[in-house]
């Protein structure tokens, strides 16, 4: 097994990559820009280096940077998370020419099923249905114009290194192309580093299906089910279930055995998500292969029993998985709301700043997968998700039964969250039904909301009392200059004494900053 490994990302999933470790008994080593300093997976980690300023191009997505902070710390493996460089496969390549392992698929899987044309390709190779479109990236706005009249408004524009719904733009009238064509190039390109984009036929009312697989390097691959990704709000996934409410044994049997086979073809090995659309007559269409973790992947860690880190951590340590097909049974519902700092009532614009309180629900059949705490400041130059609620229950009723408590429990004041947005739509009786597909959200957000709790409005006195004891510190704090900031070491050489200032700090009763 490793002796330490190093998380190249932040947030909730470098939180939750480090507990892995933890668990496992290997020390885990984190790195952070300026803007990250303070951040939780910095404090948490057992060593934690500055990689560089707050631009993710700059800290981050620097790859020669992270390879030199995994070598000079001793970490003899690397972690990526999601987003960032977790798909590029100049990391895998750049892990082993310094001899650290990548926990993840080879460079060579990722660059065969992580480009969304070349896994496309495969797919139609190896009889997998794939969605019409272009199988080559389109380096011109003609040639996209041309393809487009020859597929059939509308489509969809994708980034080629795309994901999460970044560079990705729906075209219904061949007059919105030019436009959209830039917009999703631009974004891509801000993203990714890559600009290149590619088009798909639109699908009417599809859902959003995905299946998780597990690749080993013993010849083993298997797929732990499937998640339900189609309630997104501009491609976004916002909520995410295990089992699909539409899911029967022998579609999940076809699709599964359709995404190990794509897996094999492509010599994919670690854990890895095969996306498909499903139309209502139960067709499915290859999409894309995300080959890592996924952010939703909690919910099929609950219904299947396992942990996907530790997993992908043996895996890429050389163990075979200990199980097979048959021994994965289904059990019970998971359902995952994704928790961010945005304005629902100023278009879910990003709500940056400092959390003054903070509270975090819990009980049976609840977790929560989280990257913030009470008088962190969210910073603005990355994703603003806080974190992830998620619930559990025997069926999918009692899932959304505990969800929607939790949903009321979970508090957080100096900062708007989408909180009230999730008990919007576990009220819609479309989603309760499990009417839902990938624009039902879009078309809900469309209509006035009628009769919605205004958030906090009958919060107990002791979350009162917590608004005010935070109001007290985040003013104590503004007028207090004097008191010393001591930020993580920046020498790459030095581990951080930031978690142990943290710690000094609390019991001092000095406010978190």
């Amino acid at each position: 097994m490793f002796k330490k490994i190093l998380i190249a990302n932040r947030g909730e999933i470098a939180v939750r990559i480090l507990r892995a470790c933890r668990e496992m008994g290997i020390p885990a080593v984190v790195v952070y820009s300026d803007a990250d300093r303070a951040s939780l997976h910095v404090r948490l980690a057992d060593e934690a280096y500055r990689i560089g300023t707050a631009p993710s191009r700059e800290s981050y997505l620097v790859i020669d940077k992270i390879i030199g902070v995994a070598h000079s710390s001793g970490c003899d493996a690397l972690h990526p998370g999601y987003g960032f460089l977790a798909e590029n496969p100049r990391l895998p390549r750049a892990c082993a020419d310094a001899g650290i392992a990548f926990i993840g698929p080879t460079a060579a899987a990722m660059e065969r099923l992580g480009s969304k044309t070349a896994a496309r390709q495969l797919a139609r190779e190896t009889g997998v249905p794939t969605v019409p479109g272009t199988l080559h990236p389109i380096e011109q706005l003609d040639a996209a114009l041309e393809k487009a009249r020859e597929i059939g408004f509308p489509i969809v524009l994708k980034a080629v290194a795309g994901g999460g719904g970044k560079g990705m733009r729906l075209v219904e009238r061949e007059q919105e192309l030019g436009s959209a064509w830039r917009d999703a190039a631009s974004e891509a390109t801000n993203a990714f580093g890559d600009g290149r984009l590619y088009l798909e036929k639109f699908l009417f009312h599809p859902r959003h299906i995905e299946i998780q697989i597990l690749g080993d390097d013993h010849g083993h691959v298997i797929y732990l089910g499937e998640r339900e990704c189609s309630v997104q709000r501009r491609y976004q996934k916002v909520i995410e279930e295990a089992p699909s409410p539409i899911m029967t044994p022998d579609l999940r049997r076809v699709m599964g055995e359709a995404a190990v086979g794509l897996a094999r073809a492509g010599g994919y090995t670690n854990a890895g998500t095969m996306e498909f659309l499903v139309d209502a007559q139960r067709n499915f269409y290859f999409l894309e292969m995300n080959t890592r973790l996924q952010v939703e992947h909690p919910v099929t860690e609950l219904v299947a029993s396992v942990d996907l880190v530790k997993l992908q951590i043996e895996i890429a340590a050389g163990k075979p998985l200990l199980f097979k097909q048959e021994d994965v049974q289904l059990r019970g519902h998971a359902i995952e709301c994704r928790i961010y700092a945005e304005d629902p009532g100023n278009n879910f614009f990003p709500s940056p700043g400092k959390i003054l309180g903070l509270r975090v629900p819990s009980g049976p059949g609840i977790r929560m997968d989280n990257g913030a705490y009470s008088g962190w400041v969210v910073p603005t130059d990355y994703d603003p998700m806080l974190g992830k609620l998620i619930a559990s229950g025997k069926d999918r009723a009692e899932a959304i039964a505990r969800l929607q408590g939790a949903l009321g429990e979970y508090y957080a004041r100096g900062i708007k969250t989408n909180i009230g947005l999730f008990r919007r739509i576990l009220s819609e009786p479309e989603f309760l039904r499990g009417e839902i597909y990938t624009k039902w959200l879009d078309e809900l957000l469309a209509r006035p909301a009628a009769g919605q709790p205004e958030f906090g409005k009958h919060r107990a006195g002791a979350a009162l009392a917590e608004d005010a004891a935070a109001l007290v510190a985040a003013f104590w704090y503004a007028n207090h200059d004097a008191i010393p900031n001591k930020p993580a070491n920046g020498s790459p050489e030095t581990p951080s004494r930031w978690k142990i200032q943290g710690r000094q700090d609390q019991l001092a009763g000095i406010p978190e900053r």
